[in-house]
């Protein structure tokens, strides 16, 4: 069972926005290949700091509104929230390594 979680229009604000833990959330489409490269590395991330990062995946073609209201042009898109804001942000296929140092010494 994957860590991450499915973040929607309906849980995003009390997943994301309200956790007391930093988060990271992955904005993502099925088609797209380099979403696809990253996220065996994502869910190995998810897997590793379970106890002390959230882990959240928005599918931008299922909830564009979430989307638009961050911003999200390209994907795939890192977000790194915590307190409830957004504190780092990278574009692209990252090698695991990257996407761990944009929320490693908020853990």
């Amino acid at each position: 069972m994957s860590a991450e979680i499915v973040l929607t229009a309906e849980n995003f604000d009390s997943v994301v926005l309200a956790s007391d833990k930093p988060v990271l959330v992955d904005f993502w489409a099925e088609w797209c290949m380099p979403c696809r490269m990253i996220a065996p590395s994502v869910d190995q991330l998810a897997e590793s700091y379970r106890d002390r990062l959230v882990v959240g995946k928005v599918n931008v073609d299922a909830e564009g509104d979430l989307a638009s209201r961050f911003g999200i042009i390209s994907i795939p898109t890192l977000i790194v929230f915590k307190d409830g804001k957004v504190v780092r942000q990278k574009v692209g296929a990252l090698p695991k390594n990257e996407i761990e140092n944009l929320f490693k010494d908020l853990v």
